[in-house]
């Protein structure tokens, strides 16, 4: 016998378990199905950020950040150290555990917020005759239900290099990556970016000989070009080798390890012999069991689900939200467009601004930019205005013992609106969203130079960055 709800929503992750509490809280009545489970074949809500991906992934960047302190800093600060050593299995175990600790969160907040969960895999089954459609749930306890609306945030898949699929033991997806039992000697990464940098600056601060390998001829494209400069001179010091503009001909795991084949920048074959191998060249659609050929639901050729500007599909009641749609593959993005979903089903008008979403990358430095870089408002023929300041100026940087890194400002040559902040150095994830509220709310860089900042803060270089837009800074 079906169970009927409002509203069911396919995937427990950032985007589906955010869509499912707002949606309750508008006083629907709400289903949640999700199929990840723990290891003893419990849920494990949260998706791939919290169970494979930004969670866990910034447990062992924490831990690694503390024993490389440990090695290398404390000494400046008077601790001295002897004997020291890292227990890579504990902090595996204490990964885990935090993990536990945000799946139980989750399970916890739907049942808070009165969302029924159902375990298991959620696939549509057919349109029901009079409007709304009828989902399966296979799992322990198979299950039907009904909804009149149903909210697709099924994520991503990592995407394996042809020819190399992953076997989570020698060539790792970032599953796997998040589970290596031992400290490499050499681990190799394919891909410069979030997920590879992550886990190579993991590995490397732990004692691993890391190289990344990366097929664009220019490090992170996608950010700021004093950005990505600066940074990728702070990853080189540290001990991280890169490629860039290779081309990988071959992986071969047959021996102890991997090797790879590649033609390096200037078309010369080189080889690379490591223990382990990370994959990290993007992710796809996650559709798998979804069954979306039973009522027409369309997908693109990448295997995208089709939708609008709202998230709404080709057929009526049916959105789509996250990783499984167009636009950044981002955790807090999928938040946004499921919060967003849940309001329209309500007849409210939700909204995200795909223009102010920010980016982040975890390492040391952090480096973490909304809005457009320079290189685009060039290539757009806007005029702007610059302005920077380095945290080698600032106060609460030099007490940290991190001074690498700026902040930078772009703003409107004639308005002053703040069209783009980038910043790469410590806390670079906190910083930004200051910029990203300024942006919000159409703001000028003289009004974040004009707003009281505390002293002393890393914040302040946030200030100072504003001020050198009018060339007026106070402590550079």
């Amino acid at each position: 016998m079906s169970k009927s709800f409002d509203v069911v929503v396919i995937g427990g992750g950032p985007g589906g378990y955010i869509a499912a509490i707002r949606a309750a809280q508008l006083g629907f009545n709400v289903a949640c199905i999700d199929a990840w489970q723990n290891d003893k074949g419990g849920p494990a809500l949260g998706g791939t950020c919290t169970n494979v991906g930004c969670i866990p992934s910034k447990a062992l960047l924490q831990s690694s950040e503390h024993f490389e302190h440990a090695a290398h800093h404390f000494g400046d600060h008077g601790i001295s150290l002897s004997n020291l050593s890292m227990d890579v299995a504990k902090m595996v175990d204490r990964k885990n555990a935090v993990v536990k600790q945000n799946n139980d969160g989750i399970l916890y907040l739907l049942k808070k917020n009165k969302v029924s969960f159902f375990h298991g895999l959620g696939s549509f089954a057919k349109a029901v005759e009079g409007g709304g459609y009828e989902i399966h749930v296979a799992g322990a306890a198979a299950e039907t239900l009904v909804a009149k609306q149903v909210i697709i945030a099924t994520g991503s898949n990592a995407r394996a290099l042809p020819g190399a699929p992953f076997h989570e033991d020698k060539i790792l997806s970032n599953d796997g990556a998040l589970r290596i039992a031992a400290v490499p000697k050499k681990l190799g990464v394919i891909g410069s970016g979030v997920i590879g940098l992550e886990m190579g600056s993991v590995w490397r601060r732990l004692g691993a000989e890391v190289t990344i390998l990366e097929a664009m001829p220019t490090f992170l494209a996608a950010a700021d070009e004093g950005v990505a400069k600066e940074a990728l001179k702070a990853f080189k010091k540290q001990g991280l080798k890169l490629e860039f503009g290779v081309k990988i001909s071959k992986v071969d795991a047959s021996g102890d390890g991997v090797v790879v084949t590649y033609a390096d920048a200037k078309g010369e074959e080189q080889q690379l012999a490591v223990d382990k191998l990370i994959v990290s060249i993007g992710r796809t659609a996650n559709t798998t069991g979804l069954n979306p050929e039973a009522v027409g639901l369309k997908l693109d050729e990448r295997g995208l689900i089709v939708v609008d500007g709202d998230c709404k599909t080709n057929l009526p009641g049916v959105w789509a939200v996250g990783d499984v749609v167009r636009g950044p593959m981002l955790a807090h993005k999928a938040e946004e467009e499921g919060v967003a979903v849940a309001e329209r089903i309500a007849g409210q008008h939700g909204h995200v601004d795909f223009s102010i979403i920010p980016w982040v990358i975890y390492t040391s430095p952090e480096i973490a930019w909304v809005g457009r870089t320079e290189q685009q408002l060039k290539a757009d023929g806007v005029a702007y205005k610059a302005g920077q300041f380095p945290f080698l100026a600032n106060g609460r940087a030099r007490a940290l013992g991190d001074t690498t890194g700026f902040v930078k400002f772009l703003a409107d040559a004639k308005t002053d609106e703040i069209l783009g902040v980038h910043i790469v150095g410590p806390m670079a994830s906190e910083l930004i969203s200051e910029a990203v509220v300024a942006m919000a709310f159409k703001a000028s860089s003289e009004d974040i130079a004009r707003i009281c900042h505390a002293h002393p803060s890393l914040s302040e270089a946030t200030k100072e960055a504003a001020l050198a837009v009018d060339k007026r800074t106070l402590n550079f």
